[in-house]
């Protein structure tokens, strides 16, 4: 089973925070050390298969997506902890920072279950609104009384803070309120519910490639449930296939680890504008489905969406009417994963390999 551990890491306790290029530094050399790291030893003599891992450093230390194989979810949060802490520890320079935490946080559980589900009578809708409206009614069964209750809202207001690389007047919020009429406490609900829904869609996008790897197809030809990689333009559905799709959550990863840990500055390239695409339509479901979406989160949504977007070019691979005769060669399939400009960012698993230009003789 593949899993995704979340390891935060921090400073030494007293030690001054790291101005960027120290945060440059410290990403480069904690890439570097799980480089060299094909495997690791779990309890029990347990091997774990080290796959990949994104790295997202701030001023206070590192937060680490690592994409392990294993056999369960303790034995990789319990390898992916120990080696965390061996690459510390084998740097002279991060030898001394901390490892607070080792643990799975996607909502693993729920999607499994509807992976389970996937052939049988109970398979979750492929229609996105039929999910939103299933999803609903599961919400509204009664709580056992010995369950305890759960209060999504304060849930979402809570992840609000994560959301580091935007403040609120990312979302609208001034003072005197402008024509969005943004306040702080709709800001706070669509900053929580971005995270939220990052939880969420990087979950969803880790099933869809488990199921293109079980079918070794594409989407085109997919027989099983997907979640989100069936909503992609269709017209390349058949080159969405399992390479396709782990380049494409490697790149949902690292966007999303940017927003969390203050590093984002602008999107890297049309993969990471299609993700914050597939981001915004959760926040709105999620909002929608507890009953918090109303005209005022609305509008803080759509001030974040028209700050972080650029342009709206990629909408047109959407368009499947046939008026516009010739694809903009921005927009061509073997460029979605191209950095914009060699000031952007674009995951190395994931970014496309740049054709190195002959040298005049």
């Amino acid at each position: 089973m593949t899993y995704v551990v979340t390891v935060e890491t921090c400073i030494p306790e007293g030690a001054p925070e790291l101005d960027e290029l120290r945060r440059i530094g410290a990403g480069t050399l904690l890439e570097r050390g799980f480089d060299s790291v094909a495997g690791v030893e779990g309890p029990d003599g347990v091997e774990v298969g080290v796959i990949d891992v994104v790295v997202g450093v701030h001023p206070g230390g590192a937060v680490l997506n690592v994409f392990v194989e294993a056999p369960s979810l303790e034995v990789a949060e319990d390898a992916v902890g120990s080696v965390t802490q061996e690459v510390l520890d084998r740097s002279e320079v991060l030898a001394d920072w901390v490892v607070e935490s080792s643990e799975v946080k996607l909502h693993t559980d729920l999607a499994r279950e509807s992976l389970e589900a996937a052939d049988g009578p109970d398979a979750p809708p492929s229609d996105p609104q039929a999910r939103r409206a299933q999803h609903a009614l599961k919400a509204d069964e009664p709580v056992e009384p010995d369950e305890e209750t759960h209060d999504p809202e304060a849930e979402i207001r809570g992840m609000a803070a994560r959301l580091r690389s935007f403040p609120p007047a990312a979302f609208g919020v001034v003072d005197p309120v402008d024509a969005f009429g943004v306040g702080p406490g709709a800001a706070e609900l669509a900053a929580g519910a971005l995270v939220y829904g990052a939880e969420v869609l990087i979950d969803e996008l880790f099933d869809d490639v488990q199921a293109l790897a079980e079918e070794d197809t594409n989407v085109a030809d997919c027989e099983g449930h997907l979640w989100h990689l069936d909503q992609l333009p269709v017209r390349y559905a058949a080159r969405y296939d399992e390479l396709f799709a782990r380049r494409f959550l490697v790149t949902a990863v690292a966007l999303t680890t940017r927003f969390t840990d203050g590093g984002f500055e602008r999107l890297g390239c049309l993969a990471e504008e299609l993700v914050l695409k597939f981001l915004l339509e959760q926040a709105h479901v999620t909002l929608d489905l507890y009953g918090l979406l109303d005209d005022e989160v609305t509008a803080a949504l759509e001030c974040f969406s028209n700050g972080v977007y650029e342009d709206q070019d990629f909408e047109w691979l959407f368009d499947d009417t046939g008026d516009t005769p010739t694809e903009p060669t921005v927009l061509g399939f073997g460029t979605w994963f191209t950095p914009f400009g060699e000031d952007r960012y674009v995951h190395p698993y994931a970014a496309d390999e740049l054709v190195q230009e002959p040298e005049d003789a």
